[in-house]
């Protein structure tokens, strides 16, 4: 596996030793020995219930591979490698604690491998991880030219610190959907990196339904010119629940474009969301197009939601930045406009956040994924009323 040294990142016992409130400039190493233990003083815990995740956070991790069941799909491989697969370490390396401790613990690592320019679709399910706390390594390279949609399905019960890299060659298409439909006393922590090469194209999207606690915080290079990165987030809290995401843009290369639009809706006493968003230009990131947008609905009391972004430019030559940030209730001039068409309250009430989230189901690109997910809210919103 690559060393810290060969990616230029330098290991320090001490911890951090820049401003950690620049992103650009945190810690990174895969070791967890290099990280002190996590108290929630730090800038990437300080939103998250820190008590509740010290196994795995500090602890040793169980690494081991577990079953998935994969559906078959032309061009594409599905495979466990070694430790010393050329890939790992490619697309990033951990900010934080957590995602060190599970890259140091895993054993192998999930390979999905996509070639082939002909578009199509695989779809990776895991469920009943347990409850002992677990580490997990998975890999997602996108050859040259290739055009698949990745759906990564989790259910059932977990303790789970993981890792994901995403490799996007030149001029491939990818999609990589991360469903989480956990039980409700699971808890997910994963951070994804991304490398997306010249011309090339990703769509990353995170769905956060069920789970105690779940913390996906994507990670994105735009390294060749011309990459292209919509960053899409939709997450519906319950009472009790703890859904958040910290994103991470790094525009390193000129003309590369992202997009970042996270849309969530709060319901039930104690549910609360975080949303993170840091965007960097960097200085050769001449011609970059960028704009990130957080929306939160708050249908309840009892309910919080955090949102930061975050925007860092190094150069003047772009073609446009901006960064927006918005969580209110319901607009109550649409439900009157509803309720005098002879709409009841209650539907009334689901037919605004249907709309309000449809926005980000209807761009994952995956017919069957996006009816099932209109399903999944509908059901989520009658749960509320005890329908």
């Amino acid at each position: 596996m690559p060393t810290a040294e060969q990616h230029g990142i330098k290991a320090h016992s001490d911890g951090p030793i820049v401003p950690v409130q620049t992103r650009s400039e945190r810690f990174k190493s895969y070791d967890v020995t290099d990280f002190a233990p996590v108290t929630g003083r730090e800038a990437e815990w300080r939103f998250s219930p820190v008590s509740r995740l010290t196994d795995l956070t500090g602890a040793p991790l169980d690494g081991s591979p577990y079953a998935v069941q994969a559906t078959d799909a032309a061009d594409i491989s599905v495979e466990w490698v070694g430790r010393d697969d050329a890939r790992i370490g490619t697309a990033g390396f951990p900010e934080e604690r957590a995602s060190a401790n599970a890259w140091t613990g895993f054993e192998k690592a999930l390979a999905i491998t996509v070639a082939g320019e002909g578009r199509r679709e695989l779809t990776v399910v895991r469920s009943g991880l347990g409850s002992a706390p677990r580490a997990a390594h998975t890999i997602i390279e996108a050859k040259p030219f290739s055009n698949a949609v990745v759906i990564l399905q989790s259910t059932g019960d977990a303790r789970l610190s993981e890792n994901v890299e995403i490799i996007v060659g030149e001029s491939a298409n990818l999609t990589v959907v991360s469903l989480q439909e956990w039980d409700d006393t699971a808890v997910h922590l994963a951070s994804h990196f991304a490398s997306i090469g010249r011309d090339a194209k990703l769509k990353h999207v995170v769905v956060s339904l069920g789970g105690g606690i779940v913390r996906v915080n994507p990670s994105v290079h735009l390294a060749g010119a011309g990459s292209d990165i919509e960053a899409l987030g939709l997450y519906f809290a319950d009472a009790g629940q703890h859904l958040e995401q910290q994103v991470y843009i790094n525009h390193d290369a000129p003309h590369s474009r992202s997009r970042v639009t996270y849309k969530g809706a709060l319901q039930g006493e104690g549910a609360r969301t975080v949303w993170i968003g840091d965007v960097l230009i960097g200085r050769a990131a001449t011609g970059t197009d960028s704009y990130e947008q957080n929306r939160n609905l708050v249908l309840t009391e009892g309910t919080r939601a955090d949102s930061v972004p975050n925007l860092e430019i190094e150069t003047g030559d772009i073609q446009g930045a901006g960064h927006a940030s918005a969580t209110g209730r319901f607009d109550d001039e649409q439900l009157f406009y509803l309720q005098a068409r002879g709409i009841p309250e209650g539907e009334a009430r689901r037919l605004v956040v249907r709309g309000f989230l449809a926005e980000i189901v209807q761009q994952i690109g995956s017919p069957a994924l996006e009816e099932r997910l209109h399903q999944a809210i509908e059901d989520e919103l009658r749960g509320t009323e005890g329908e």
